[in-house]
């Protein structure tokens, strides 16, 4: 492959308070120019948390997803605050939104959705040798915990509950590494 194409302009074309939409004007090693756009995340990046109730069981929650209009399970996740270590940020939104935290957490990989246009890295935890303690968060209702077989990966997708990709992907990943120990 050649080498990666030169940004000659980045513009911010919207913003909110979680994202901006950028332009790239982009020159690549052939000389062709074009204009590229992406969605940026606002903050440092997102944090999804994978909790192991016991050596079989993964915690789930179920909450309310506005990009599919209803109910979904998946694991929880949430926004690393500014200057927030990683290993922090997942403890503090598993306590926000399963009521647990861990005394194990380790980071196992990054994961990014549509990276052609969507800049956004989300951390993959997994939090083991959990203990009960609630913390307050930002959901409008608390998330309902849902116990689930983490060798059942087909039966989530296919009970139409859970179609985000991250939740999947994290459950393939975490299956992986587990049983390659």
């Amino acid at each position: 492959m050649s080498k990666k194409p030169r940004i000659l302009n980045t513009t911010t074309v919207a913003k909110s308070r979680l994202f901006h939409i950028e332009a790239l004007d982009l020159e690549f090693s052939n000389g062709t120019r074009t204009r590229y756009e992406r969605l940026r995340s606002a903050t440092r990046g997102t944090v999804l948390i994978v909790p192991l109730l016991d050596e079989n069981t993964v915690l789930l929650v179920r909450e309310y997803a506005a990009g599919t209009e209803r109910y979904e399970l998946g694991f929880p996740k949430g926004r690393i605050e500014t200057d927030e270590p990683l290993l922090e940020a997942a403890n503090r939104e598993l306590m926000e939104e399963v009521g647990c935290g861990a005394t194990r957490l380790e980071h196992i990989t990054s994961l990014t959705l549509a990276p052609g246009f969507l800049g956004h890295t989300t951390e993959v935890v997994l939090a083991q040798d959990l203990y009960l303690k609630r913390l307050e968060g930002d959901e409008p209702e608390e998330p309902e915990v849902v116990p689930w077989a983490r060798d059942e990966i087909d039966r989530l997708w296919r009970s139409g509950e859970c179609s985000e990709a991250r939740t999947l992907a994290a459950l393939f990943i975490i299956n992986e590494h587990l049983n390659g120990r």
